[in-house]
């Protein structure tokens, strides 16, 4: 279950300018402190694009991570070589990868499955980020 905040941030985050400003006022009305978490989910989503790249194609900064293929041990995303399949999701499938930069270590790295690739689902995929970066538990994947 997603928290009305994280569903604010997924439909906000396929906005711009004066229409994200609107949509905000519209769903947080006057509650500060609500408005201010669903912001800095989007600064965070803004900064994680500066990680991963985002080239304007309004793909929430997924497009290196969304292949047409299915993927084999050996395959690269960016700084990351999967290792073997690990798990699979509705719309994903999670693989141990090995990250080469900034440091090398073993990673989750979850991709969209081919042909998941919509607007809606990549917000899905966002906000499940950003509802795994805010948790802190040991049971519960750390996002990096």
């Amino acid at each position: 279950m997603t928290s009305p905040a994280t569903e604010i941030f997924a439909r906000a985050l396929r906005l711009e300018g004066g229409a994200r400003v609107a949509f905000l006022e519209e769903k947080c009305g006057g509650d500060a402190e609500f408005r201010h978490e669903v912001e800095t989910m989007l600064a965070d989503a803004e900064r994680a694009d500066d990680i991963f790249g985002d080239d304007g194609d309004d793909s929430g900064g997924f497009v290196d991570f969304v292949r047409p293929v299915c993927e084999q041990p050996g395959d690269v995303f960016g700084p990351y070589t999967l290792l073997q399949q690990i798990g699979e999701g509705g719309f994903g499938v999670v693989w141990m990868a090995e990250q080469s930069r900034p440091i090398l270590r073993k990673v989750a790295l979850k991709v969209v499955k081919a042909g998941m690739d919509t607007k809606q689902v990549l917000a899905r995929f966002e906000a499940e980020r950003q509802a795994l970066a805010m948790m802190d538990h040991p049971n519960i994947a750390r996002v990096l």
